[in-house]
């Protein structure tokens, strides 16, 4: 499929942030936007970097009535030599086509897929920023657009990236974060559409993130929804616990995000020849081992905030601190090496980084 490049002349283009210190997350976007088109006569076909603006979409586009959509989110880093690059982009097209799967979503072609997103970046190259702790940050999504109500897989789809420049995903940046126990609600069940990345996940959460901030918190810790004892994971992170030595995070059981960082952070304790588990861990092994004495970190991992630390965990009426409310030493070391892999400061032994300019 031949790339085609409708750009805006340089008059036309968006003046850059002139302080990257305070560029939040999600709040400002680049001038293009990267769009392909599926139906069953042409496959996916049509690619094309146009100017960053609305879609346009029938009132009956599928997407808007059944929630036929999924999407991903990585980001392009400068790094130490000026360079530009991308954490492990092919592992988030994969994830992207098991997501699709789930959906019913034809799967997109991740060779091409992965060359249209480095020219993407390429043609956006400037807006990627150069503070220590920014990043641009990029959005593919795949939405269902035929136009009929029934409910039904359908058989038109758009797949678009947009990218923007973004600074710490919390307020608090890499510090300790409080997060609330949710028992009341649930996000996902195994059967469920829990591990793909779509919008009914997000959607489903939202109500008790409200009230969790409302409260103090800054995001939500999920309970299997059919004990409402094993932890699951954050709305937008997969956790992490570390008891008496052991590194300890759910499995994947097909109700849980399985994430990039993830898997990256279990890779690098496992290289370091710590003590890593996957499996089961339960609300009530968490508090007993902080009454112990043994809850020496917790933390949450996502391409978004990388490594962030949870300082308190709020469960039923009482919160319990953890490592002191302080960021633990093994938190404080995936993130050093983390960025440090992704701004090619440190050697990257497992091939991760790519460099797209």
């Amino acid at each position: 499929m031949k790339l085609k490049k409708d750009l805006l002349p340089a008059h036309q283009r968006k003046a850059k942030p002139a302080d990257e210190s305070a560029l939040g997350f999600g709040q400002i976007f680049c001038d293009h936007m990267f769009l392909m088109d599926y139906d069953p006569e042409h496959g996916w076909h049509d690619p094309r970097i146009a100017p960053y603006g609305p879609l346009s979409l029938d009132p009956a586009a599928l997407v808007l009535h059944y929630g036929q959509e999924v999407f991903e989110g990585l980001k392009a880093y400068r790094g130490v030599d000026g360079g530009i690059y991308m954490f492990r982009p092919l592992a988030n097209i994969e994830r992207m086509n098991r997501s699709n799967r789930r959906l019913c979503i034809p799967e997109l072609p991740a060779a091409e897929c992965l060359e249209h997103l480095f020219e993407l970046v390429k043609t956006e190259h400037e807006w990627v920023p150069t503070l220590e702790g920014t990043s641009l940050y990029v959005r593919p999504t795949v939405i269902a657009t035929e136009a009929c109500l029934g409910v039904k897989v359908s058989k038109k789809y758009l797949y678009f990236v947009i990218m923007g420049p973004v600074g710490a995903y919390y307020p608090e940046g890499f510090n300790p974060v409080k997060i609330y126990v949710e028992e009341k609600y649930v996000r996902a069940s195994a059967g469920g559409v829990g591990e793909a990345k779509t919008m009914g996940n997000y959607a489903a959460s939202l109500l008790a993130a409200e009230e969790a901030h409302a409260k103090g918190f800054t995001q939500v810790l999920w309970l299997d929804a059919c004990d409402r004892k094993s932890i699951e994971e954050v709305g937008t992170m997969n956790m992490f616990f570390v008891i008496a030595g052991e590194i300890i995070t759910s499995p994947l059981t097909g109700s849980i995000l399985p994430g990039v960082t993830r898997d990256s952070v279990l890779t690098l304790c496992r290289h370091w020849g710590l003590k890593v588990s996957e499996r089961k861990v339960t609300i009530d092994e968490v508090i007993a081992a902080q009454k112990d004495g043994v809850l020496e970190e917790a933390f949450g991992t996502g391409t978004a905030a990388v490594i962030s630390p949870v300082g308190s965990i709020h469960y039923r009426g009482k919160d319990y601190r953890v490592a002191d409310g302080q960021t633990g030493k093994l938190s404080n070391r995936l993130y050093d090496e983390m960025t440090g892999i992704q701004l090619g400061k440190r050697p990257d032994p497992f091939g991760w980084v790519v460099k797209v300019k």
